[in-house]
């Protein structure tokens, strides 16, 4: 038997020059999230979601066409629109960004949708509108749906979710863990 004790004492982490303590990175991270604004980033998302789903809109006017890939930049409208403008860094900014893409890309086949049903017969935009419920949409959702259009929505979420995390550098970790 050896008389040695195994050392149970941590050494501290030795952080070599330029490289943040692990007191620096939590401080820094502290900081950074007290920029957070959830509010901003989901108004920001939502403002998004309703853009990219107008631009679908216009884009299926005017080439006469339901094209359902448009929801992939629709979560990619959202997404980045609540990274910029929430700043978030917590699971929240993505589930919202996910649930606003989810919700633009409806919103933008709704409106794809009635506007292929203005072009077919030959009425205003403003017409079909005002004949709308919702039990009208929920049949033309139906009628136009496609499995595609699942693959679609998915990466739509996706990109809501995952873009919505705002990406933090090293240098802005370390001028926020120095106060500046």
């Amino acid at each position: 038997m050896s008389d040695m004790q195994p050392n149970t004492a941590q050494a501290a982490p030795q952080t070599g020059p330029g490289q943040l303590s692990a007191l620096e990175i939590q401080r820094g991270v502290e900081r950074l999230r007290d920029e957070q604004n959830l509010l901003a980033g989901l108004a920001a998302g939502a403002v998004a979601a309703l853009i990219g789903a107008v631009l679908w809109a216009v884009i299926t006017n005017v080439t006469g066409y339901q094209i359902g890939f448009m929801a992939i930049g629709v979560g990619f409208m959202v997404g980045y629109a609540v990274r910029i403008v929430g700043k978030g860094m917590d699971q929240t900014f993505g589930i919202g960004g996910a649930v606003l893409a989810l919700l633009g890309c409806a919103v933008g086949n709704v409106l794809a949708i009635l506007a292929i049903v203005a072009s077919q017969q030959g009425m205003t935009y403003s017409e079909v509108w005002s004949r709308v419920d919702s039990s009208i949409i929920v049949e033309l959702m139906t009628a136009n749906f496609s499995p595609i259009d699942l693959l679609f929505y998915g990466i739509a979420i996706y990109e809501g979710y995952k873009l919505s995390f705002r990406q933090v550098t090293e240098d802005e970790l370390r001028a926020a863990a120095r106060g500046r």
